[in-house]
């Protein structure tokens, strides 16, 4: 043996590490088995884009953990975990190989993400800032142990601009919004997006979708800025401001607009389309056909709120509000006066439904919402229901959020749904979006 090439090897390796310690996490296990986590195709991406997680280095049929880890913006740790064996070669490949255990089984190129769970409970996965984005860690350790050795460790950059997307926030007249153009010469179709009950301006959704080719006005409605703090009543007019200035801008793609909405703005977007014009497509997530909440007015007409019966409230096992029964049948008696008459609206509607909503029962106001439109001799609604997903249907991979703090209840709340068909359903969610609005965006649908 030529001892003079071994010492030669090792001083190496130690030079090696001290040149480069992030390649070598430590000088064994970086010297004699360079394991490593491959991103591909890149280990930067759009937050909506599938990533394929690679382990490589590691001895043949080797258990091993892998771990993501994502902190947010105020500090909050998401992470989750599984286990993993090694093929003959040595190699993971989460496209093909079957967790073991731990935050879900089986085949799931994306389960490390979806099933992210924060540190502490009841806390829900929001984007803040659409500038920066989330960095998730991707970490292997030894043993079938995440207290064992850490191997080797990845980060994925996971963004929410794509490159030339334009952010521009929007104080015309009332109006506070952000609108996000995407890059080239336009003009672009254009999307209305709205939330529900968490007040502020959200953009994570808007950016994503103007990532896709889309001009998106994320609107606050409530709590921000100069608007009003809390929903006491809402003025139609201020959504018709917002809807003219989308429909005029320069970079819209005339005549009408399409909109965007999920839980209580679902049920603003059916009044939008029954009062307003210029609205072509409107996409309901887990929304209600009645008005809720809070009184709404438009000009002379005002529609109350569907009423309801906290009494039905009710706390789980694990002491979880659930509100999903409290609002009252809006297709009786006095009820019917919350009813939204999308019969007048002149666009195509999408009906989004999750089979699990503890929200509230979003499959039958659907169901509902069909069967008056087709009453009225219209067939201008699809109606898509997602078994075993819950309430917050949100872009692909965003980990499912089952239970988090309902600032309107004061208390944490059951949303429903299991981590797998819950993040299946915003995959196929998200290309049905952008198919729905293409195809109805180009003003054939558009009276009136």
């Amino acid at each position: 043996m030529n001892f003079g090439v071994v010492k030669g090897t090792v001083r190496l390796c130690i030079l090696k590490t001290m040149l480069f310690p992030r390649h070598c996490l430590s000088t064994a296990a970086a010297c004699h088995s360079p394991v490593r986590v491959r991103l591909l195709p890149s280990p930067k991406c759009l937050f909506d884009e599938p990533i394929q997680v690679k382990v490589e280095g590691l001895s043949p049929n080797q258990e091993v953990v892998l771990r993501a880890k994502l902190t947010d913006e105020k500090g909050e740790l998401f992470q989750s975990s599984a286990a993993y064996r090694a093929d003959g070669i040595g190699e993971i490949d989460l496209s093909r190989s079957p967790a073991l255990g731990g935050s879900f089984s089986g085949t799931n190129p994306m389960g490390l993400f979806w099933t992210l769970s924060a540190k502490n409970a009841h806390k829900k996965l929001v984007k803040r800032d659409v500038r920066t984005p989330f960095l998730v860690d991707i970490e292997v350790y030894s043993d079938g142990d995440t207290e064992g050795q850490l191997l080797a460790k990845e980060t994925n950059e996971r963004g929410f601009l794509a490159e030339g997307v334009q952010r521009l926030p929007v104080r015309e007249g009332r109006v506070r919004a952000t609108l996000f153009l995407p890059p080239g010469r336009g003009p672009f179709p254009g999307v209305l997006d709205m939330y529900g009950t968490g007040g502020g301006l959200p953009e994570y959704r808007a950016s994503l979708l103007a990532s896709r080719g889309f001009a998106v006005l994320a609107l606050a409605y409530y709590s921000y800025l100069d608007l009003p703090k809390d929903m006491r009543e809402l003025e139609l007019e201020y959504f018709e401001e917002a809807v003219s200035f989308l429909r005029t801008h320069p970079q819209v793609k005339g005549p009408g607009i399409g909109v965007l909405a999920i839980s209580k703005s679902g049920d603003l977007a059916l009044s939008m389309a029954s009062f307003l014009p210029g609205i072509s497509a409107t996409i309901s997530i887990n929304g209600c056909n009645a008005n809720t909440l809070f009184p709404l007015r438009y000009k002379d007409t005002v529609v109350p709120p569907l009423s309801f019966k906290t009494s039905r409230l009710f706390l789980t096992k694990s002491g979880i509000a659930n509100i999903r029964d409290t609002l009252n049948n809006p297709t009786e008696g006095e009820n019917r006066q919350s009813l939204i008459p999308i019969e007048q609206a002149q666009c195509r509607f999408l009906f989004v439904v999750a089979e699990d909503d503890q929200n509230w029962k979003s499959p039958f106001y659907a169901e509902e919402a069909a069967k008056r439109l087709r009453e009225h001799g219209k067939e201008n609604c699809e109606v898509v229901v997602y078994p075993g997903a819950g309430h917050y249907l949100e872009p692909p991979y965003f980990p499912h959020c089952p239970s988090s703090l309902h600032l309107l209840v004061g208390l944490p709340v059951v949303w429903g749904g299991e981590p797998r068909s819950h993040g299946e359903a915003q995959v196929d969610l998200w290309g049905r979006i952008q198919a729905f609005f293409i195809k109805h965006l180009d003003g054939e649908h558009l009276q009136g």
